[in-house]
C-alpha cells in the first residue's frame, strides 16, 4: 500500500509539471501562430524613401507614440545602472574593462551597439525620441546593421569598410518589415561585444544563430527554438535580467502571471526542485547550493567558435616599414595585431567557479589599485556562509592594460578617432591617456587629471556564465566534481566526497569498515558453527 501511495504522489507530480510546462509555453505557441493584426506594408508612413534612421522612427512614433519614452527608461539606452548593493555607478558609460578599456573619447565607435541614433560625444540627447533606433531590435530581414564607427547610425550609401564593400540596407524595405525581437537581432550586438564575434563572454556568439540541441537546449530551432526575449521578458520595452545584479539563488519558482517572479532565472520554468526526487534526493539538494549552470553549461565556448582569453595591451604598437599594424596569425587565428597587442583564445573549456549572491563589484576610474598584485576590474561577489549564494561557473579574461603609474588608478585612453591624440593615429600611449582621462574628468568619473607617467598592469574580469546551456544528457557528470582536482577544487566552504580528503576522517571511515567487515565475518562464522553443531545433534537429519 505504501509503494502504491507513493508511485501516485509521483505520478501526479509528473502529470502536474507536464501541464504546467503546456501552460507555459502557451504564450510561445500563440505568438509562433499567431498572425500580427497590422501589415506594415501597407501603412503609408512607412512607404519612405528615408534619408536617415530618425526619419524611420518619426514614422515610427506615429502610430507607437509612446514607445521611445519607454526605451529611454532602459539600460539599453542609457547605458547607466546604479547599483542598490554596492552603490556604484556602473553600466556601460561608466564601468571599465579588460577589452577596449572604456568609453570616454571613443564613442562613435563604442556607440554602434546603442540602440539610438548619433551617440558620437558626451552631448548625445538621452530624451530626444527620434533619436531611438527601433530597426536594430525588430529588423526581420537580416539586411539591417549598424556602420561599425557611424555612432548608431547604419551606413546611408554603400560604403567600402576595411578592403569589403558595406551594402547600405533599405530603410523603407526593413520598416515595412518589422517584427519580434529575435536571436540574431539581438546577437547583432550581444554577440560581437569586445569588438568581435565571441570575443567576450563566450557563452553568448553567433553560433547561437541556429545552434544544435547539443549546444543550446532552448534555442535550437529542433528544440525549444527560444527567442532572447523568451526569458529575457520585455514589459514596456523594458527587459528582465541584468549582468550587473543577477538573481543568483531564486526561490520564488515557477514564474506564474500575476505573482512576483524572478525571471529570467532557471526556475522560474523549472521550480526550485527541477529534479525527480529518487531514493535520496541528491540532485535537488544540490540545487540548493549549486546553480543550474555550473552542471548544464560544463564547457565555456561550446558552440565551435574560440572566445578571447587573454588581451595584452601592452604589446601593441608594431608597425611595418609602411607605417600600417602588423598582423600575426597562428592556427587560422589572429594573436597578434599591432593596433591591440598579443591575444590568447580558447574553446571548449572548463569555467572557473565562485560563489555568488549576483552582484559584480568593479574597479573605477578613481578607486587606487595595487599594480604588485593582479586587478580585478570587476569580480563576483558572495560569501559561502551567506544563504543567498550559489556556486556558479565564469569566464575569466585576462589582460594585461595601462595604469597611471603615479595616482596609481586604471585609465581610460582614446583609442578611436582621427585627430592625433587617438591611439590608433600616433601610437602615442600618453597623448591617448591624457586625452581619455581629461574626458572621464569633464564627466566627473575622475577627480584627479593624468600624471603623465604611465605602466601596464596585469588584470581579471569575470563574466558568468548563463548561455548554452547542454541538455541534461550532457549535463557534468558526477565524477566531474567528485575526484581528486575536480571542478571544484580550491573552492572554500564546501566538502565535496571524492575531493576532499582528511586524515582523521578516513582512518575513522576504515576503522569502521574494518570493524563492520569484521563483524559480518564473526557473525557469519558463528552461524556456520552453530549450524554444524545442530546438523551433527540431530544426526545430520
Amino acid at each position: 500500500m505504501m509503494i502504491y501511495s507513493t508511485n501516485a504522489c509521483i505520478h501526479r507530480r509528473w502529470l502536474f509539471a507536464v501541464l504546467l510546462f503546456f501552460i507555459m509555453m502557451l504564450p510561445l505557441a500563440a505568438q509562433a501562430l499567431a498572425q500580427s493584426t497590422a501589415d506594415h506594408r501597407k501603412f503609408e508612413q512607412l512607404q519612405g524613401p528615408f534619408a536617415s534612421g530618425p526619419e524611420v522612427t518619426q514614422a515610427c512614433l506615429s502610430c507607437h507614440t509612446e514607445a521611445a519614452l519607454q526605451v529611454h527608461q532602459s539600460i539599453h539606452w542609457t547605458w547607466s545602472f546604479d547599483h542598490p548593493a554596492t552603490g556604484q555607478r556602473l553600466g556601460k558609460r561608466h564601468a571599465l574593462n579588460n577589452l577596449c578599456l572604456g568609453l570616454a573619447n571613443n564613442y562613435p565607435r563604442c556607440t554602434s551597439c546603442h540602440i539610438g541614433y548619433g551617440f558620437a560625444d558626451a552631448s548625445f540627447d538621452l530624451t530626444a525620441q527620434d533619436k531611438v533606433d527601433c530597426l536594430i531590435c525588430h529588423d526581420t530581414t537580416g539586411t539591417y546593421f549598424k556602420f561599425p564607427t557611424g555612432a548608431g547610425h547604419p551606413p546611408y550609401e554603400d560604403t567600402l569598410f576595411r578592403g569589403k564593400r558595406l551594402q547600405a540596407p533599405d530603410l523603407a524595405h526593413v520598416a515595412q518589415h518589422v517584427g519580434p525581437s529575435s536571436r540574431q537581432s539581438c546577437g547583432a550586438c550581444h554577440f560581437e561585444g569586445g569588438g568581435g564575434d565571441a570575443i567576450k563572454h563566450g557563452d553568448l556568439d553567433s553560433s547561437l544563430i541556429a545552434p544544435p540541441v547539443s549546444v543550446d537546449v532552448h534555442m535550437s530551432p529542433d528544440s525549444l527554438n527560444f527567442s532572447c526575449s523568451t526569458c529575457h521578458e520585455f514589459t514596456g520595452h523594458i527587459q528582465e535580467g541584468s549582468r550587473y545584479l543577477l538573481r543568483a539563488r531564486p526561490t520564488a519558482g515557477i514564474a506564474v502571471p500575476g505573482r512576483d517572479n524572478e525571471r529570467p532565472a532557471c526556475e522560474s520554468c523549472h521550480g526550485v526542485a527541477p529534479h525527480v526526487p529518487g531514493i535520496h534526493n541528491k540532485l535537488n539538494e544540490h540545487a540548493r547550493i549549486i546553480a543550474c549552470q555550473t552542471c548544464h553549461i560544463p564547457e565555456i565556448a561550446r558552440g565551435g567558435l574560440p572566445t578571447k582569453t587573454r588581451w595584452d595591451w601592452s604589446t601593441a604598437g608594431q608597425r611595418d616599414a609602411q607605417g600600417r599594424p602588423i598582423n600575426e596569425m597562428q592556427e587560422g587565428r589572429v594573436y597578434y595585431d599591432g593596433m591591440k597587442g598579443h591575444f590568447s583564445w580558447d574553446q571548449a573549456y572548463a569555467p572557473d567557479y565562485f560563489w555568488f549572491d549576483g552582484s559584480m563589484r568593479y574597479t573605477l576610474l578613481d578607486e587606487p589599485i595595487d599594480p604588485q598584485h593582479v586587478v580585478d576590474v570587476n569580480y563576483p561577489l558572495g560569501d559561502f556562509a551567506s544563504p543567498d549564494v550559489r556556486i556558479w561557473p565564469f569566464k575569466i579574461m585576462y589582460g594585461r592594460q595601462p595604469f597611471d603609474a603615479v595616482n596609481q588608478t586604471l585609465v581610460v585612453a582614446q583609442l578611436f578617432g582621427s585627430d592625433p591624440n587617438a591611439y590608433w593615429q600616433g601610437y602615442d600611449w600618453v597623448r591617448a591617456i591624457d586625452s581619455g582621462m581629461r574626458e572621464a574628468k569633464a564627466l566627473g568619473q575622475v577627480r584627479h587629471a593624468f600624471s603623465g607617467t604611465y605602466g601596464f598592469v596585469e588584470t581579471r574580469t569575470y563574466w558568468p556564465a548563463s548561455h548554452m546551456v547542454a541538455p541534461a544528457a550532457d549535463a557534468l557528470p558526477c565524477e566531474a566534481c567528485h575526484q581528486r582536482n575536480g571542478r571544484l577544487s580550491g573552492l572554500p566552504g564546501v566538502y565535496i566526497p571524492g575531493q576532499h580528503r582528511y586524515a582523521l576522517i578516513s582512518t575513522v571511515g576504515w576503522f569502521l569498515v574494518f570493524v563492520s567487515l569484521l563483524g559480518v565475518i564473526l557473525h557469519g562464522t558463528m552461524r556456520y558453527i552453530l549450524h554444524v553443531r545442530k546438523q551433527r545433534s540431530t544426526g545430520g537429519v
